[in-house]
């Protein structure tokens, strides 16, 4: 087991698929929750929160990873929570019943980083779908996305043109590679800042939509 807290939404009923959200650097497993009722209204997956394993401190919140230099996490600890996650949601998933193949590993900023790299890891099983919201493909030592073998991976990549934080060319640059690799990526960007802009909301709410549609039963 990872030992990493989390939070939970079940979904309304039998549950299609689900879905894990990552949150970003100073934030919780509270943080991002709330998203699943917006955009999955029906609660039709099953939504799993975890909560980063670092202290911040003076920081209410956690976070996954040191931060060196934005786009280029620290190894140790960027691979200490990779570890954790990856046993998180191998657990997750022995638990509820839903395989990789229904689902969707989702997060924003720091949390959008961890689900490429948890999407994209080569030891890891391809989820259906991956939805970063202004984050970045890591560049860190030990590791590279495998893409040669997600060809059937969906993504969602949204990211504001004013982000000053993390820079619009990040997300950029990640879709370029995905769409390089083979894989299916809807790619939105606003004038927003690093924030989840509510003007993407119906494209993103559609997108989930129709990727759950597509999970085997």
């Amino acid at each position: 087991m990872s030992g990493l807290e989390y939070l939970e939404r079940p979904a309304a009923g039998e549950p299609v698929g689900l879905w894990v959200l990552h949150h970003g650097r100073g934030a919780d497993a509270h943080d991002l929750l709330p998203l699943a009722d917006v955009l999955d209204p029906e609660r039709r997956l099953h939504v799993v929160a975890p909560r980063g394993p670092l202290e911040l401190e003076g920081w209410p919140g956690r976070h996954w990873y040191v931060v060196p230099r934005v786009g280029y996490p620290d190894p140790a600890t960027f691979h200490a929570a990779y570890t954790a996650l990856a046993a998180f949601h191998d657990a997750t998933g022995e638990r509820t019943g839903l395989g990789p193949g229904q689902t969707v590993l989702g997060g924003f900023s720091m949390g959008a980083v961890m689900s490429y790299a948890l999407g994209l890891g080569p030891d890891r099983p391809s989820p259906a779908g991956i939805m970063a919201l202004a984050g970045f493909l890591p560049t860190v030592d030990g590791w590279d996305a495998d893409l040669r073998s997600r060809f059937s991976l969906d993504a969602f990549v949204f990211h504001g043109r004013q982000d000053p934080v993390m820079t619009v060319e990040f997300a950029r640059a990640a879709t370029a590679e995905l769409e390089a690799g083979g894989l299916l990526v809807e790619y939105h960007e606003t004038d927003a800042g690093h924030a989840i802009d509510p003007a993407i909301v119906p494209a993103a709410q559609a997108w989930l939509e129709r990727l759950a549609g597509t999970f085997p039963p």
